[in-house]
């Protein structure tokens, strides 16, 4: 650990975010085209939250994100940058996020990418 703990662990130690392999395949489609496909996906469950599914770079393809100026905090896992995605004519903005320098707590999910699952046609997890 680096001593840059999330101050959310701190002040609300009940809170659960639990992270693991998805466990097989994760594939995300925007505007009919596949844009992410990985095996090396991770899960991550908070909460009553619905799992999110964070994606490694290197399986998705990049060059349909375009980096905006919208970020967000979480005080468990840090500050997240945010993507516009296009494919086809079709743009959804800030529709990806990612935690490039996450709290030590959460570094599985550092430089991975999260969809919002209303922002893109589908998000499918599964055996293959």
């Amino acid at each position: 650990m680096s001593g840059n703990s999330g101050p959310g662990y701190k002040s609300n130690p009940e809170h659960r975010i639990t992270t693991k392999p998805a466990g097989g395949r994760v594939r995300v489609t925007f505007n009919g085209e596949v844009i992410a496909d990985s095996w090396e996906a991770v899960r991550m469950d908070e909460g009553n939250y619905a799992a999110v599914y964070y994606i490694p770079r290197k399986d998705a393809k990049m060059e349909r994100f375009v980096r905006t100026t919208h970020t967000t905090y979480c005080p468990f896992k840090g500050h997240a940058s945010y993507y516009t995605l296009s494919s086809g004519g079709k743009t959804a903005e800030n529709a990806v996020w990612s935690y490039e320098t996450p709290y030590d707590e959460m570094s599985v999910i550092k430089e991975l990418l999260a969809f919002y699952p209303d922002k893109v046609d589908s998000i499918v997890a599964g055996p293959g």
